[in-house]
């Protein structure tokens, strides 16, 4: 038993790794910008699991929220011994024509803010000698659609190298890939959901087991099901020419 800090913690794949580390007898600190809906999930978890839940309201994308939960990881008092980066979000517009305020907010809230908690955790984690970390990329790392693919290309290959810095020092590092997965990521961004096939989607409850097992078998890089291990192989020895061309921003999802 131990804590867990989970950014993006109220709903998809950051709710469902909240209630499985809280299935395993770990103390919580659940991170999101809306303190109603925080209070809501932690009460529900408090209840049901019987766990310690600490709520850190914050908006990730600003400087006071990203150091606000570095400030909670580098604090020894119930030291955080697993970290989750999930924050994500569709930025439901073009690059050409957007809004520039809208890019940048996504900017920090998945990149700048990963790397902000990330390099806390780091260093508390391997002075400690025991820890983990899971950062939440995305299948769209290895794809063309715009600047959610860059960011999440970002977290993919941060989280790499962040790996091989702390090799040998007790801290595990995983960045999950999921494909399509039942959140409500899309309906947040605009995009209908339903005119993929059934068949490509997963739930976050699939992708918060594979994710927390990966950390347990030191494996770095996962994609969680077998259907996206198989385009994930594609995508890496295909053409960059034919992966923009089936897999860039046209292929989003975004209305016209």
């Amino acid at each position: 038993m131990g804590s867990a800090l989970i950014t993006g913690a109220t709903s998809g794949i950051g709710l469902e790794l909240a209630w499985e580390l809280a299935a395993e007898r770990n103390d919580l600190v659940l991170v999101a910008r809306g303190l109603e809906r925080l209070e809501s999930v932690a009460e529900q978890i408090r209840q049901k699991a019987g766990v310690q839940v600490e709520l850190l309201p914050a908006d990730l994308a600003t400087e006071e929220g990203a150091r606000a939960v570095a400030a909670r990881l580098y604090a020894e008092n119930k030291p955080i011994g697993i970290l989750v980066n999930n924050v994500g979000f569709g930025l439901s517009q073009e690059f050409v024509g957007g809004d520039l305020e809208r890019e940048l907010y996504g900017l920090d809230a998945m990149v700048r803010a990963t790397l902000i908690t990330c390099h806390a955790a780091a260093e508390v984690m391997a002075r400690r000698g025991y820890g983990a970390i899971l950062n939440i990329s995305s299948m769209a790392s290895l794809t063309a659609q715009g600047t959610y693919s860059a960011h999440k290309a970002w977290v993919r290959t941060f989280t790499e190298g962040l790996a091989v810095d702390l090799k040998g020092s007790g801290v595990a590092v995983a960045a999950i890939c999921p494909g399509l997965v039942h959140t409500d990521f899309h309906s947040s961004a605009g995009v209908d959901a339903g005119q993929w096939p059934e068949y490509f989607f997963t739930t976050p409850a699939h992708v918060a087991r594979v994710s927390l097992n990966a950390l347990r078998h030191g494996r770095v890089i996962v994609t969680p099901t077998l259907r996206y291990k198989t385009l994930a192989a594609l995508l890496k020895v295909a053409p960059r020419a034919l992966v923009r061309a089936v897999a860039g921003p046209e292929m989003s999802g975004r209305p016209a």
